[in-house]
């Protein structure tokens, strides 16, 4: 194959992109045609938002709708209400440029509860999300689910997952080394998830594809994840030969210093290293200025902002194969075959089985669930 110019490959990057974004824009509009579609679309945030706000959460929303919880004191206005609720999920539960919007609220349970209906939209495309706030504002619920349509819901959204999942693998753009990127912030759990599945499928293709892992332009994890965002970065570019094993360690442990001696990276390079890229990209300058941070709350890492840009990405992780983006259950053996499903002609080591089991998110051995869950996606 012709090698081609950088100029030529970031115009392939956009142009895919846009071909993505009227996909996406499209798919939208047809979710809305249909409650169903857009309960089985969204299922697996719900699952998130529900862990966010916990098991006592859902007993009191529970009681409330069986009339058994006490009145709640200092009742606020439906537009009170709301406005706290939409300023709640846009602050805690959604990434850079993704908005909510308040488009109807109705009392629940003699005025103790409010239910509300949500525009969420990212500019190119939106949905309604339906929520619940208390009305005294102290307890907020992202997502109401009817118990008994629980399983039956799950399911048909595995299935889903599934299907997306196998249809994205036949159009796969194929190649002689495939381009893999992964895109995370280091502190996000299921950046960390999407790690922990990715390094056993590198490991395996090394040499094969062209893989490496890549950064968000901004990160939700305070400053500690702009600095492993870093050393990730500058070990992958200068010490690739230990970087896969520094990964593996870091995501179970947590420990970088000791991953850095277990794996005897070099870490006077490392520094110097660091230091270089940090002033290039002013990543601890911006860092201190918090008028330059993503929607004033998210402070930024520039080091990889024009992929970042030329894929969409919006948040970890973020897979892309070949310059399209690809959702892929978080396991080694799925990861494998989404990278080998973009070779012209896939090498020996396709014919290896790795790990069914999805990683688990956040740091830590083990095994998780399949999950379509992100941070700022």
């Amino acid at each position: 194959m012709s090698k081609k110019s950088k100029e030529e490959k970031i115009v392939e990057k956009k142009e895919a992109t846009k071909t993505k974004d009227t996909t996406e824009t499209k798919d939208a509009t047809e979710t809305k045609k249909s409650t169903t579609k857009n309960i089985l679309k969204v299922n697996y945030k719900v699952f998130a938002a529900l862990l966010l706000v916990g098991g006592m959460a859902i007993g009191l929303l529970a009681g409330m709708l069986l009339n058994s919880c006490p009145a709640l004191t200092q009742a606020m206005n439906s537009q009170e209400a709301g406005d706290k609720a939409v300023e709640f999920i846009t602050t805690n539960l959604l990434g850079p440029g993704i908005s909510a919007e308040l488009v109807s609220i109705e009392e629940l349970n003699g005025g103790s509860l409010y239910k509300l209906e949500l525009n969420i939209s990212d500019g190119s495309s939106s949905q309604v999300a339906e929520s619940y706030i208390t009305s005294d504002g102290e307890y907020i619920f992202p997502q109401g689910i009817i118990t008994g349509e629980f399983a039956a819901l799950k399911e048909a959204a595995e299935e889903q997952q599934n299907q997306q999942e196998e249809q994205e693998m036949e159009d796969m753009l194929k190649s002689d080394k495939p381009e893999v990127k992964l895109f995370i912030m280091s502190y996000c759990p299921y950046g960390l998830q999407a790690m922990k599945a990715a390094v056993p499928a590198y490991k395996l293709l090394d040499g094969k594809a062209d893989m490496t892992i890549n950064f968000v332009s901004y990160a939700m994890h305070d400053k500690k994840e702009l600095d492993e965002n870093l050393r990730m970065y500058c070990i992958q570019e200068e010490q690739k030969e230990v970087f896969l094993d520094y990964m593996a360690c870091f995501t179970k442990t947590d420990d970088y210093e000791s991953c850095l001696d277990e794996i005897n990276v070099d870490k006077t390079k490392l520094d110097s290293c660091m230091a270089r890229v940090d002033e290039e990209y002013k990543i601890t300058e911006m860092y201190n200025d918090k008028s330059t941070w993503a929607s004033g709350r998210f402070p930024m890492f520039n080091v990889e902002k024009e992929d970042n840009e030329a894929y969409g990405v919006r948040g970890s992780p973020t897979m892309v194969i070949n310059g399209k983006v690809v959702s892929v259950n978080r396991s080694p053996e799925a990861y494998k075959k989404a990278i080998c499903s973009a070779f012209e002609t896939p090498p020996e080591e396709c014919k290896e089985t790795l790990s069914n089991s999805p990683a688990s998110p956040g740091f830590g051995g083990g095994t998780g669930t399949a999950s379509t869950d992100g941070c700022g996606s």
